[in-house]
């Protein structure tokens, strides 16, 4: 079998380290750009579901969305229904980095995919989201206490 993740995973660190460099200018650091996008693109998403878009635990999750809110990049508001559940926005400050963040985004995406066809580029985010979906189930499954039978 072939190791695919590998490669996969040397593309994942090397664009986040390129984005958390770019990104350090304007104040986001260590992936926080990661949150405020998705908290721009879903404006009133939760923490739970936060972190089960990024694939970290909630811990993780909380830490990086207290910075962002000290930053001034967004707010929490609870529920008037309830009050345990709090709904993230970003802020005018926050909302106004997104464009830069969608270019970054576009700009990754071409560097990564020249050369590739729209026919290869469609394939390609086929085959990657079946694999995510594959692993989808492992990591609710550790994440819920279990372990994986090798």
């Amino acid at each position: 079998m072939k190791k695919i993740l590998r490669p996969i995973g040397v593309i994942s660190r090397a664009l986040d380290s390129i984005a958390n460099i770019e990104l350090k200018e304007v104040d986001l650091t260590r992936g926080q750009y990661l949150y405020l996008a998705r908290i721009c693109e879903e404006p009133g998403i939760i923490l739970e579901r936060m972190a089960n878009l990024l694939k970290v635990d909630k811990t993780t999750a909380a830490r990086a969305i207290q910075k962002l809110e000290k930053k001034g990049l967004i707010k929490r508001q609870t529920q008037s229904d309830n009050l345990k559940i709090k709904k993230i926005f970003p802020t005018d400050k926050g909302e106004s980095l997104y464009p830069l963040l969608k270019r970054e985004e576009n700009y990754s995406n071409s560097v990564a995919l020249k050369g590739f066809s729209d026919e290869e580029q469609a394939q390609l985010f086929e085959y990657l989201d079946r694999v995510s979906l594959n692993v989808d189930d492992d990591w609710n499954l550790v994440k819920s206490g279990y372990k994986r039978d090798y």
